[in-house]
């Protein structure tokens, strides 16, 4: 196994994006999988959990909205242009698929009621109004609870979506960034990075930030990758062979080989407790270890930037290469591993379609678990 090349991604759909941009991110298992997915609102639906729960009461309007055809910043487009508000006003939890048939909440001003009242469009539902104190920010939500309906599932196909759903109930999945955060062509990343280098000038801010952000994807996603080849190979050699094939210095990855966990944690690396909680360094490994593997905790990957805790010891020796100091946008850490929840699974052999649900933590996406199921992206 070779160390992970640096291939782009991006945001629109994974499944529309031309092969020749695809990046071999590595996944756990071996897996080849040809079955049949194409997001539709028919096929993909995402339902956004809050955070907590609307006090009913304020000055700003908690708008539940369904809709398809549309990403969240064109819903904010359309609502700004037809209700007469600056669109600064209008707050949303997270974005959500275009191609998807989406639930998610939206903040307004509490003036707009009465013109969202008169408000149509063929592809928005407005499903239920309150009121709350605080305008919706970005990250003010629980997570997400998908439904995916695959095609051409048959006998062999079944059998292989149960077996990496059965590793994946047990043992969680890689947090990558999913492929349709670096746009159409897989390219933003690449204007982020020459945003960074001081070789391109974007005004706007907004675009300005999410540019750098799909670098900042980027950079993680590769390091992300690393890992899992690191780990990948300690489960076939011991820790000096895999020092030597990775070129690591000699005690890099002391303690990682008989970790309980399939993602092998390294000394320095920043944990958090999961689903969300605080950050701390990993000193006890082999406890680390058994905490990762009952769900209790996670390790983290760097968002390079300012203002963020950098990995120590041996795992800032692997971090390194996908750090980028010269980011001077805020810096963040995000975890490297998460346990999808809620799965329910439904097979209908006469149409050989496969059915399936689940929940994930808020920034995690759909398309990851079915590139794993798929066996890459």
């Amino acid at each position: 196994m070779k160390k992970n090349e640096k291939k782009p991604k991006e945001e629109s759909s994974i499944f529309h994006l031309p092969s020749s941009i695809l990046a071999p991110w590595l996944f756990p298992l071996s897996v080849k999988n040809d079955f049949v997915f194409n997001p539709s609102p028919r096929d993909f639906t995402v339902e956004e959990i809050p955070l907590y729960e609307f006090s009913g009461s304020g000055e700003h309007l908690i708008v539940q909205v369904r809709k398809k055809g549309l990403s969240t910043w064109e819903l904010t487009d359309l609502l700004s242009n037809r209700l007469g508000i600056p669109r600064r006003q209008i707050g949303y939890a997270g974005l959500k698929d275009k191609h998807a048939l989406t639930t998610q909440y939206l903040s307004l001003p509490a003036s707009a009621e009465k013109e969202l009242e008169r408000f149509e469009h063929e592809g928005v539902k407005i499903l239920e109004l309150t009121r709350h104190e605080n305008k919706l920010r970005v990250g003010h939500l629980k997570g997400n609870r998908f439904r995916l309906r695959f095609k051409k599932v048959l006998g062999v196909q079944k059998e292989k979506i149960d077996r990496v759903l059965d590793w994946i109930g047990k043992s969680g999945m890689p947090n990558y960034f999913g492929e349709q955060r670096f746009g159409t062509e897989g390219t933003n990343w690449l204007e982020g990075k020459t945003i960074v280098e001081g070789k391109l000038r974007i005004r706007e801010r907004k675009m300005r930030e999410f540019l750098i952000s799909a670098y900042q994807s980027k950079l993680f996603n590769d390091w992300l990758s690393r890992r899992i080849g690191i780990s990948r190979l300690l489960e076939e050699f011991g820790e000096r062979e895999v020092e030597g094939i990775e070129e690591l210095p000699p005690g890099t990855l002391r303690g990682t080989k008989g970790q309980e966990h399939f993602f092998k944690i390294l000394a320095g690396d920043w944990m958090m407790h999961y689903p969300y909680g605080r950050l701390f360094v990993a000193e006890d490994l082999a406890s680390e270890a058994a905490k990762l593997a009952a769900k209790d905790r996670c390790p983290t990957g760097l968002l390079p930037g300012r203002k963020v805790k950098r990995a120590q010891q041996s795992a800032r020796i692997v971090e390194e290469a996908y750090d980028d100091e010269r980011i001077a946008e805020q810096g963040s850490r995000r975890y490297a591993w998460v346990f999808p929840m809620e799965i329910g699974r439904r097979y209908v052999p006469e149409k050989a379609h496969y059915e399936l649900s689940f929940t994930l933590p808020k920034g995690s996406y759909a398309t990851v678990l079915v590139a794993m199921l798929k066996g890459g992206f």
